[in-house]
């Protein structure tokens, strides 16, 4: 049995801090905009805060507040989660609590072995935080001390990965990527597990027949999702199907890859799904966050799930029913297909598939974007994205293969962050990363007019969220992979994100007292 440390509270290192609240159902349904309570902030994985201290006015004085080093880590991706000024940092087999005001240590819980592979996140509930291990357990911590109040192991042999989970309903929604993709559901309370869905089907079961003679295999659920509470949904992405780089094997559409799909939260059985990429052979999966809003489309109101999806591709689905309703490129550079039809199936336009001399194809299977989260505000109704222009030289070799970015004049890789109208997937306007020519970390909006950008190479980046012009930098001198957050405490707003090791906290200089000029 693997041993298990926990380091003793240091209550000393944040003499005033108070323990956080328990964090009930009603507070996920309607967070105080001053926590951040999930991955997304919200179930309907906005990525938006309503605080609105910072503005395109002030956001030139934001400085750096504090900075937290993970020891032992390295590329995270994961977001922090803030309760009532105590963040949670998360890793595989790890969680930090620290004072979210000054960085300073709370606690910190590591299950042995160390583990320094990719990991996003983690979920909140009641006073139990939520840990996955890298040998495939599901942890409950008490938020007060990090002691663990229950150990689970996935249930049938399934490989839990590094995806946020989602606490809806009292239960914790993870998902896995091997053998194949799956969700899976366990009680909040006493980890006894619920439900398993399985994102491809067994010999047999509906949607097999997509396969061929081929035993289905893939759907990597490696992201997190999305839950709409009214309709008791899990909305989730699915990857790609395998072998990942050829399709002679796999005749058909191999269903259910490369597909947005709806869940009820409380049986695990599916509702509806939607398939970007049938029969994938570029690794587009969909796994790309999809953001669920409910707003006027075309004359009518509309309960919508929207996504930029991998292959280029801009959705606007019902959320509902799934129904197609809109479809549009979001990048400048995109020949695979020359649209989509009334269902929103790709025209595929032939000579694109991956062979051994290798094939040259727009955009990249980087991903016209790819798993950082996107932000939608409801404030300008503008949808925001990490774009990678740019092409790939695809190759196949077997049932292997893989990419290079295309040597072509013009068709190099450049990141931007790009608003488009949500309703019509119109490009408003583009800001061009500093120097990053990969997809980058993920955006927050804010409720103050503000987006923050992450950038691969360190650039930190205020922009206007109206006309996306820059307001501020940072250079955190490292390598950043995930998303921002935005939180407040003592009536002071931060925005946090982590970069390489560390955890980097930004806020406005602190106010001078009456009648003292501030040095």
């Amino acid at each position: 049995m693997k041993r298990t440390i926990l380091w003793a509270t240091l209550l000393a290192a944040t003499a005033g801090t108070a323990l956080a609240q328990s964090v009930a159902g009603d507070h996920l349904l309607k967070p105080d905009p001053r926590n951040w309570l999930m991955y997304s902030g919200t179930y309907n994985a906005q990525n938006h805060s309503l605080l609105k201290q910072i503005t395109p006015a002030n956001a030139h004085a934001i400085q750096a507040k504090w900075t937290y080093h993970m020891a032992g880590m390295k590329d995270l991706e994961s977001v922090p989660l803030v309760v009532d000024g105590i963040m949670y940092i998360s890793q595989f087999n790890r969680i930090d609590a620290v004072d979210a005001r000054t960085g300073n240590i709370i606690w910190k819980y590591q299950r042995q072995p160390v583990s320094t592979a990719w990991q996003k996140g983690t979920a909140i509930y009641g006073n139990k935080i939520y840990v996955v291990t890298n040998d495939s357990h599901l942890l409950a911590l008490d938020t007060r001390n990090g002691s663990v109040l229950w150990d689970v192991k996935s249930d049938g042999g399934n490989i839990l990965a590094g995806g946020a989970p989602i606490v809806a309903r009292g239960k914790v929604i993870v998902g896995g990527n091997r053998p194949n993709g799956f969700l899976q559901a366990y009680d909040a309370e006493t980890g006894n597990y619920i439900w398993t869905w399985y994102a491809v089907p067994k010999k047999g079961e509906p949607g097999s027949e997509t396969w061929g003679d081929y035993t289905p295999s893939g759907g990597p659920i490696w992201g997190s999702g999305a839950f709409d509470p009214e309709q008791n949904l899990l909305i989730w992405g699915t990857g790609e199907p395998r072998p990942t780089w050829t399709g002679k094997e796999r005749p058909g559409d191999n269903l259910y890859t490369d597909c947005i799909v709806a869940l009820d939260a409380e049986t695990g059985k599916l509702k509806w799904y939607f398939q970007n990429t049938p029969h994938d052979v570029h690794d587009w999966d969909s796994l790309e966050m999809p953001i669920l809003v409910d707003t006027m489309f075309k004359g009518k109101m509309r309960k919508l799930v929207l996504q930029a999806n991998r292959n280029g591709f801009y959705y606007v689905l019902d959320r509902t029913t799934g129904e197609f309703l809109q479809g549009t490129p979001f990048v400048r550079k995109l020949d695979w297909a020359s649209g989509l039809d009334a269902k929103g199936r790709p025209i595929v336009v032939p000579g694109h598939e991956p062979s051994a001399a290798g094939t040259t194809t727009c955009p990249s299977s980087m991903g016209a974007t790819n798993w950082p989260s996107p932000a939608y505000n409801p404030d300008t109704k503008y949808f925001y994205v990490i774009v990678a222009e740019g092409c790939a030289v695809n190759v196949a070799s077997g049932n292997g293969g893989g990419y290079n970015e295309s040597p072509k004049e013009g068709e190099g890789w450049q990141a931007f962050v790009r608003a488009l109208d949500a309703t019509t997937g119109k490009i408003v306007w583009d800001y061009r990363a500093v120097r990053s020519n990969h997809y980058g970390p993920g955006l927050v909006s804010t409720a103050g007019g503000v987006i923050f950008a992450g950038e691969q190479f360190g650039q930190f980046t205020a922009l206007d969220a109206k006309s996306g012009k820059p307001l501020w930098h940072y250079n955190t001198g490292d390598l950043i992979t995930a998303s921002p957050i935005v939180y407040s405490v003592d009536g002071k707003q931060y925005v946090a994100i982590a970069s390489n090791t560390n955890i980097f906290a930004f806020g406005l200089p602190d106010a001078a007292p009456a009648g003292k000029a501030k040095p």
